[in-house]
């Protein structure tokens, strides 16, 4: 009777086989033979009414069509795999005499190739490129840079805060504070540039609400003469490097709390050659930099004795020599995210501008 239970499921069972022509049939199966209640599961709970002697032969007969059904099962299982994937990759196949589809590439954008190239000067010049924080406290951004709290020159800078202590940068001689004072109890020679975003509330044609710094930054005991000329000739060299050579340049006396003296740098302004156009407010120039000699002050304030080290200080706005080496009338093209502007500079020699 036992032993007829196990022949009637081994005979259902091959009589189920020859039904089975999906993989989701084939699923039930399992279920059915299987399963918590299956019909092979189901021949264990006979064990239990078996004469001891008999136990070992019943339940080799058991594992036996356990075993027979799983090989089945898997030899099924993978011929439905296969054809399924078979199936699939003859839906898929690609023709690969077609024409490929055009990818668009990307390009540098032009004020990362002026990065890129300031960079290059100034390191071949024996400068160190060096970076700081966005969100900048009070104290590194106006106070050790000579502008204490109260201070009127602060109105000359509309700045971000976001709290009474923190703001958005607006200039990248933060830094300069930074480096000084890193080295407040071992001072030496600096000579650094710091690419970097500032922040202020202003946008037209040549200003924007952010935009690109490189401060530059040299220090050097008093003895071995750091002075105006060194500055001058270090701009000259700069600003016909960075534009050309084609463009006049003007330094006229300015003022900034952190140097003295300091003037501005201004260049003629490339749309109207010098004549007066509406890009350089008709007077035919265009300023790009401020500079000076480190006030003593700064000097002070962050561990240097002003009596023993001097040097000078720049700072050009990224964004204009850019618009001067490509020829691109307005600031704002360089935010639009237009990939058709963009592509204008993806021409093979960084060195070719917009005409």
């Amino acid at each position: 009777m036992r032993d007829n239970k196990v022949e009637e499921v081994e005979k259902r069972l091959e009589e189920d086989k020859t039904n089975i022509s999906t993989l989701n049939q084939l699923n039930d199966l399992k279920i059915k033979y299987l399963g918590k209640k299956g019909l092979i599961s189901s021949l264990n709970q006979l064990i239990k009414d078996i004469p001891n002697e008999e136990k070992k032969e019943f339940g080799q007969s058991v594992n036996q069509v356990r075993e027979n059904f799983n090989q089945f099962y898997e030899q099924k299982k993978r011929y439905f795999e296969d054809e399924q994937l078979n199936k699939q990759l003859e839906r898929e196949t690609i023709d690969i005499t077609l024409p490929a589809t055009k990818v668009r590439r990307g390009s540098k954008h032009p004020v990362n190739r002026m990065i890129e190239k300031i960079e290059d000067l100034f390191v071949s010049m024996g400068y160190d490129v060096m970076t700081g924080p966005e969100l900048e406290t009070d104290e590194f951004c106006f106070e050790r840079l000579n502008l204490p709290k109260g201070h009127p020159a602060r109105d000359m800078q509309d700045s971000f805060y976001i709290t009474e202590e923190y703001l958005l940068r607006t200039q990248t001689s933060a830094v300069q504070a930074r480096t000084l004072l890193a080295n407040k109890n071992d001072p030496k020679p600096i000579r650094e540039i710091v690419p970097g975003k500032t922040y202020r509330k202003e946008d037209d044609a040549t200003h924007s609400h952010q935009f690109c710094q490189c401060e530059g930054l040299v220090i050097d005991k008093k003895e071995n003469h750091v002075s105006l000329a060194d500055l001058k000739g270090t701009l000259e060299v700069f600003v016909k490097e960075v534009i050309g050579d084609n463009l006049d340049l003007r330094f006229r006396p300015s003022y900034f709390p952190f140097t003295e003296p300091s003037y501005e740098v201004d260049v003629s302004c490339f749309k109207c050659g010098g004549k007066g156009c509406p890009l350089c407010k008709d007077t035919g120039w265009i300023e790009i930099l401020g500079a000076g000699i480190v006030h003593p002050n700064v000097l002070r304030m962050n561990g240097y004795d002003p009596e023993k080290w001097g040097g000078f200080a720049f700072g050009p706005g990224l964004e204009r020599l850019t618009m001067f080496r490509y020829g691109i009338p307005d600031m704002r093209y360089l935010y639009t995210n237009d990939i058709r502007f963009l592509e204008e500079f993806d021409r093979g020699d960084e060195s070719d501008a917009i005409k």
